[in-house]
């Protein structure tokens, strides 16, 4: 309703007068106040006029369902006063909030229903096409419908605005909550309206910090609602639906849903607009996180247009949502491919050498992980890398550099050329010694080491230099790491390949002994390493083949006792096996001369030793590719180090590897 007049303080009187009149003098005196409310010089005066507000209060209560019009002016003037936190009292007082809150509840199932009205006539129209009356009917419904949907999203956006000043308490937002807001807002997300729909995808960004609210809105399933309005022509729209996808992505669930409902594609394509880059990154940063897209990454223009701003990128440093994000495409063999294409791997080298940036050489080292055509890619750059293996560097920087050579277990590289050249012997040994350095770089070592000592004359090198007692020592420091473990048995595994340094380990050092303690780790990675060396060592050694074979017995005699100790029988069970008992067992032979009673903690020893063939069987998916883990075999067939061809691969590192756990983190100041 449209009125001439200007309103005027003095004349408030008039105005409250009229709230006690029909409903078209309601909705006059409301529009009258809301002009001087909508002034804040009036604020304070119209707060002390109780009878204004108790009377406008009132009218809101009892005749809300009667004008649209009305309602909307009165919610207005209250929220004129919800701007100002110090006035937020007054609308507990009154209670507006709740009434707000059943307010937007009807006209939401209102619309519904005229959506029902609408449908059916609609569907009378295409059934009949000729029957002009049905046609006008439904014409003439439609314009109703237009405008009565004018109305009412006038009406649920200041309601909604009024509401969104209140959640500044999150008390009162948790109220709210309670009252299913996150519900009403998901329901809003099917209108048209850019206006409105801002101020509900900014109210749903608000509420998505808190988990409860955030499980409402996967019930709700609002990435399905969200996904229309990317891309969209109204850039404000579009920058807070991005941003509360981004809140959003840092729940697992919600990650798998966007990759489902096609946002991969959508989001790439605005990776090339400058004002929504940064936070379509940050959202395909968080998809990339989870190894089962890595590779989806793959099938759109994502990976050129990373790598163009990779180069172009004028600082030393890159943006660290941008380096964060290659570097988790790079755990990704078939992303690596479209990275090194043409010149990739090159640019990366030269700029990662140029300003030192491990983050960079982090991507590069993810990127030399993975075997076939791209590995062989960093022979020419070996030299490079070794080069920066030393104390003037930064040590994060090195610790990349270590980690990336680590990888390359290339058949043709000369590895003894590469420790005598660049004098890196004296390095690994001296960061050997407990406390030299922080245990990430340590680490990185012993991983180099088990590496090159794939090659016989460098583990003959590395033997003779004293290496073999200062791994023993470092895993006596560190006995309670798994990974630093895991990875010195490894090295220990690799030396006893070759014959230099087979003897050195038997006869000449307690690694044996070590291994044999550790043949029950608890961890599996540790047992299996540990296994497969040892067998290694009771074939060329007899004294430790008995030693090895007696403490298996031990340990598995031990458990069969317990396990014995621990059964307390009773009547109903003295037939543990069945009614034949045990003695068809015993009468076949000595039970313990049977040789299917030698296990291990993964499968079967036979007597002889040899591996069970569960040990072929290992297979996990890392970053998104099937990887196999081969245990050794007995072949003879010899690779380019004169090794058995069926060897055991490194064992994994958590390097590469994030859990996939479904956590959450608030980011509404983004």
């Amino acid at each position: 309703m449209e009125i001439d007049e200007v309103a005027n303080i003095n004349d408030m009187d008039e105005y409250i007068e009229l709230l006690y009149e029909d409903i078209p003098d309601k909705v006059r005196g409301s529009a009258l106040i809301l002009q001087l409310a909508r002034n804040p010089d009036n604020l304070e005066e119209l707060l002390l006029n109780e009878t204004a507000l108790g009377a406008l209060a009132r009218v809101l209560r009892e005749d809300w369902k009667q004008s649209v019009e009305l309602a909307t002016n009165i919610i207005y003037i209250f929220f004129c006063f919800s701007s100002f936190s110090q006035f937020h009292g007054l609308i507990t007082h009154y209670k507006i909030g709740a009434l707000c809150m059943n307010i937007i509840d009807h006209e939401l199932k209102r619309h519904e229903l005229w959506q029902e009205e609408l449908s059916k006539k609609k569907k009378a129209v295409d059934e009949d096409p000729e029957n002009q009356i049905l046609r006008k009917d439904y014409e003439k419904t439609f314009k109703k419908y237009q405008g009565l949907v004018v109305k009412q999203e006038q009406l649920l956006r200041v309601a909604l605005y009024l509401l969104l000043n209140l959640a500044e308490d999150t008390r009162t937002e948790l109220k709210m909550r309670n009252k299913n807001i996150v519900h009403m807002l998901v329901k809003a997300l099917d209108r048209d309206n850019f206006e409105l729909l801002i101020l509900v995808v900014s109210f749903l960004k608000k509420l998505s910090i808190f988990m409860e609210n955030k499980n409402d809105m996967v019930e709700m399933d609002i990435v399905e609602k969200l996904v229309k309005m990317i891309p969209c022509e109204h850039e404000d729209l579009l920058n807070i639906t991005l941003r509360l996808l981004l809140n959003l992505s840092f729940d697992t669930g919600l990650r798998n849903k966007m990759v489902q409902v096609g946002l991969l594609p959508k989001l790439t394509a605005l990776l090339g607009n400058e004002n929504y880059k940064q936070i379509a990154m940050c959202v395909l940063y968080h998809i990339s996180m989870d190894d089962r897209f890595k590779s989806m990454f793959a099938y759109t223009d994502c990976i050129p247009q990373l790598m163009k701003m990779l180069f172009e990128c004028s600082d030393e440093r890159i943006d660290l949502e941008l380096i964060s994000f290659c570097i988790n495409l790079a755990a990704n063999k078939r992303n690596v491919q479209l990275i090194c294409e043409g010149n990739g791997l090159k640019m990366l080298m030269k700029r990662a050498l140029k300003f030192k940036d491990p983050l960079l050489m982090k991507m590069i080292r993810n990127i030399s992980q993975h075997d076939g055509p791209t590995k062989n890619l960093f022979i020419d750059y070996v030299g490079d890398l070794a080069a920066q293996i030393s104390n003037d560097e930064e040590e994060e920087f090195v610790i990349e550099c270590l980690g990336t050579l680590a990888n390359l277990t290339i058949p043709d590289l000369d590895w003894e050329l590469v420790l005598k050249e660049y004098k890196l012997v004296p390095y690994l040994k001296d960061k050997l010694k407990p406390g030299a350095a922080e245990d990430d770089l340590v680490l990185e070592v012993v991983i180099m080491i088990g590496t090159v000592s794939m090659d016989d004359s460098c583990a003959a090198l590395l033997a003779k230099s004293g290496i073999i007692p200062a791994l023993i020592e470092l895993l006596n420091a560190q006995q309670e790491d798994d990974e630093f473990v895991c990875q010195i048995i490894y090295v220990f595994y690799q030396m006893v390949f070759h014959q230099a340094t087979r003897d050195v380990i038997i006869k000449e050092t307690q690694a044996p002994a070590y291994l044999i303690d550790l043949m029950h780790d608890k961890n599996n990675e540790i047992r299996k390493v540990c296994d497969n060396t040892l067998d290694i060592i009771a074939e060329y050694d007899e004294e430790w083949a008995k030693k090895i074979q007696s403490e298996k017995f031990r340990w598995h005699n031990s458990q069969w006792l317990e396990m014995v100790e621990s059964r307390q029988m009773d009547e109903s069970e003295q037939y543990l096996y069945g009614d034949d008992r045990i003695e068809p067992y015993i009468h076949e032979g000595d039970i313990l001369e049977r040789p299917d009673l030698f296990y291990n903690s993964d499968g079967l020893i036979a007597s002889e030793g040899a591996i069970s063939p569960d040990f072929f069987n290992d297979y996990h998916l890392q970053n998104g590719d099937v990887v196999g883990q081969h245990s050794f075999s007995g072949s003879l067939g010899m690779d380019g180090f004169g090794q058995p061809v069926g060897i055991l691969g490194r064992p994994a590192t958590a390097y590469g590897f994030r859990p996939d756990e479904p956590y959450y983190y608030g980011f509404g100041s983004r």
